[in-house]
């Protein structure tokens, strides 16, 4: 990555000094706004969460923001209690307490990208989640 950022122009560096001083939200716009305009990815596996989205409905493509909700914790709930825990940096007892009685919502106002991802994780523990 050094030999990149010693190769560009004042225009190329002037871009990536912007971009730097962006908040995590901001850039995630950015990103967002270069991937559909110019149809590049960031990341393959943000690229891969997003796949199944494109092919679902339109009202949902034009939501920019998602509250992720545990609806069911499912059979391996300690698995479930650990990834609530990851997602929303919650104790212990409070993550115990959002998958005894589901549905509870986890986050709000989560960009697309990053509500499908928790979901995936959530989904993959073994519980069920919801996007709303």
């Amino acid at each position: 990555m050094a030999d990149a950022a010693a190769t560009l122009n004042k225009e190329e560096q002037a871009v990536i000094d912007a971009l730097e001083k962006l908040n995590v939200v901001s850039l995630n716009n950015v990103v967002k706004y270069m991937e559909t305009t110019y149809g590049i990815s960031a990341a393959a596996p943000v690229a891969a969460a997003a796949a199944p989205a494109a092919a679902g409905a339109a009202a949902e493509d034009e939501k920019s923001s998602y509250n992720v909700e545990l609806a069911d914790a499912g059979a391996q709930k300690i698995a479930v209690i650990k990834v609530v825990r990851e997602i929303t940096g919650w104790p212990l007892g409070d993550a115990k307490a959002a998958t005894d009685a589901p549905p509870k919502v986890l986050k709000e106002n989560v960009p697309k990208a990053e509500a499908e991802e928790m979901k995936k994780k959530i989904e993959a523990a073994g519980g069920k989640a919801n996007l709303k």
